[in-house]
Formats: structure tokens, sequence, C-alpha cells
């Protein structure tokens, strides 16, 4: 175990992270102009996207913004298309919900969950688009609403309330894992009927396992064990759904290419966001931060894990080897603007919704003609 935490500790100084071997490139296609669109339809940003187990595609977009205020213009909308890409219908139109859209997923029943940062809700929706439960509650408009404010240290959490949750998972028993996510910095665990269970979690920095700093994105495997993204601590822990506590982290230590450029911006000084006294969260910026995690179908699961830069998607083994990245930051198609969301019905089909350049893209991946990277 001593030998494991000093690898990893050393993973996080600037030379050693130069130094880490050459991760394969996977080679892969996007489906040009795969979402069909209606012609007075746009995407705004993408938080979101989904596939049931029919194939059909929703995407959590930040757009309807004309419907009123939150704290800012309301944006959220769920598009949702069949296999093909043919537009359907939207889902949940005017929910009382829907305020800043943050993440989507479909469950084993094919029941969609829409997690809205913006009114601190989680709405669970059948497949025949009505809404079938409810958690959380947004601030009533007739109160002195307005956003959550950060404070140091921050608030304890309250069971049954969140601030800013970001994401949504299951265990084998159906048992609920929303990750609380901006504010309160925790995971809440609820039975399959709704009922308050536990949380999981604290904010923090590091490298305790359990200490949280942003958990931007949750998933589980087939055995049911939870992996969370901790974006600000740039890794992602794993809770045993037995036991309520985190047993392990993943870190994603691939080398990123010297010529690398953000989607905007000049580019960030990694070796600064990684020093031990970088403010907290300046890790989020940072190569290997989990934006946006899926676990693949089938019957070998690989994690994908996307960053903000150098803007790559990462295949993981699920004890977290890396083996295989593809992708970059950019406007183009194949390129990345802040992938917020994963969808991976398979090993090699994934769905990523990006932030920056409006738009969800489907990926093909090719691991047979992949080539290492220099």
């Amino acid at each position: 175990m001593k030998k494991w935490i000093v690898v990893i500790l050393a993973a996080l100084t600037p030379a050693t992270y130069a130094q880490q071997p050459s991760v394969p490139e996977i080679a892969f296609d996007s489906v040009p102009n795969f979402f069909k669109l209606p012609a007075d339809m746009n995407f705004g940003e993408a938080s979101g996207v989904a596939v049931n187990s029919k194939g059909d595609v929703a995407v959590y977009t930040r757009s309807n913004s004309a419907g009123g205020p939150a704290y800012g213009a309301t944006a959220s909308q769920i598009l949702l298309f069949d296999k093909t890409g043919k537009f359907l219908r939207e889902i949940g139109k005017g929910v009382y919900a829907w305020s800043y859209a943050h993440a989507i997923r479909f469950d084993k029943d094919d029941n969609l969950w829409a997690i809205d940062k913006g009114s601190d809700m989680i709405v669970r929706i059948n497949p025949e688009g009505h809404v079938t439960m409810v958690f959380g509650r947004k601030k009533e408009a007739s109160d002195n609403a307005e956003p959550w404010e950060r404070v140091t240290p921050p608030r304890p959490p309250i069971p049954g309330q969140f601030r800013q949750p970001t994401d949504v998972a299951w265990d084998t028993d159906g048992n609920i894992y929303i990750s609380d996510g901006y504010i309160n910095s925790r995971v809440a665990k609820f039975t399959k009927d709704g009922d308050w269970v536990a949380s999981i979690g604290e904010p923090g920095r590091g490298p305790k396992l359990g200490e949280l700093n942003t958990p931007h994105t949750i998933a589980n495997d087939a055995k049911g064990n939870i992996y969370v993204g901790d974006r600000g601590n740039r890794r992602i822990q794993v809770i045993d759904p037995k036991t309520n506590q985190f047993v392990r982290e993943i870190k994603i230590d691939a080398p990123s290419p010297p010529d690398a450029q953000p989607w905007m911006g000049a580019r960030p000084d990694v070796a600064r966001l990684l020093a031990a006294d970088a403010p907290p969260g300046a890790a989020t910026m940072a190569p290997g931060s989990p934006w946006a995690i899926c676990i693949s179908g089938g019957p070998t699961q690989y994690i994908y894990a996307a960053d903000a830069f150098p803007g790559r998607v990462y295949k993981l083994t699920l004890d977290g080897k890396v083996v295989g990245m593809l992708g970059k930051s950019g406007h183009q198609m194949k390129q990345f603007g802040w992938i917020h969301e994963i969808a991976c019905p398979s090993e090699n089909e994934i769905y990523v919704a990006e932030l920056l350049n409006w738009r969800a893209q489907k990926l093909l991946l090719h691991p047979q003609a992949r080539t290492s990277s220099q």
C-alpha cells in the first residue's frame, strides 16, 4: 500500500508527469450530422446525453432560454432522438424543475432521470414521458430566491436537500446515489423507493478517501460499485455499496502533448494547477480531471472519462489502468469543447455532450487500429 501511495504522489509532480509512458491513441470516427434537429431548433450548451435500451438517445441542452428567470434565464430542455438520429420529441416540456440542465441518465427500466443544477431537483420520467419520482425542492419564487453562496467552511448538508446536484447512479439493489456536487460535495444515498439512507463523503482536497471537491459525475458498474468523478481533486473515487464507504481511488496520468491547446484562452500552467499550494479545486482544469465518466455495457466493462484540457476521452479498465485515449480540444468534428457527459452503451460506441461547442457527437471507436502517441 505504501508503495502505491508513493507512486501516486510522485505522479503529481511536473517532472514525473512529463515522464509517464505513452498511452495508445484509439482511432475513431465521429458520425457526421447524426442528430437531425428540426429546421427551427438548435442545441444550446449540451450538458447531458443518455442512451436507453432501444438505442434512443436523449440530449439535455441548455436551451429554451426564453422561459423566464431562475437567477438567469431558464435553461433546460430534453430532446429525444431514435437510434438513427431522427428527432422524435421533447421530453418533459414545461416541467417545474427545469432551470439549469446538468446531466441525464437512463436506468435499467428506461426511466429517464434529469439532474437540474439550477433548481436543486432530480426528476424521474417514465418511458411514456410522465414524472414518477422527484428529489429535492427548488427555492420558491415567492421567497428571496437567489443562488447558493459558497462559504468557508462549507455549510453541512441537509438530508433530503440538495445544493447544485450533478448526477445519479444505482447499485444492484436499485439504491439511488445522487452526487450533490458544487456546494455540499457529498453523495446522497436513497433506497429504490426514495427513502433516505446516508450522506457519503465530505468537502476536502484529499488525499484522504471520502474528501470531495465538486463530485461532478457518477456512474455504476454491473456489480453495483459506484464511481464518483471527484473533479476538483482530479480523481475518481469508488464507493462500496455494502458499506457506504469510499474504498479506492483512480487517477488518470496520461501525458499531455506539448503543443496541446485549450478550447479557448492560453494554455494552462499544469504544474501550477497541480502544485501543493494551488487553490482548492484548481485541478479541475488539469489533464485527467474527470468532468464526465460512464461505464460501458457488455461482458467486459470499461470506464470512459473526459477532461477539459487537453480535451480527451480516456478508456480505463475498472481497476484504473488507462488503456487508450482519443481526441483533443477544438471546434471541429472529432474535437471537443468541455465534454460534460458521456454515454457508452458499448465499448466502441459512445456519445459525448459538449458545453462549449453546443452539440453532441456519436463516436465509433476502432481500437484495433490504434497507434501510440508521442
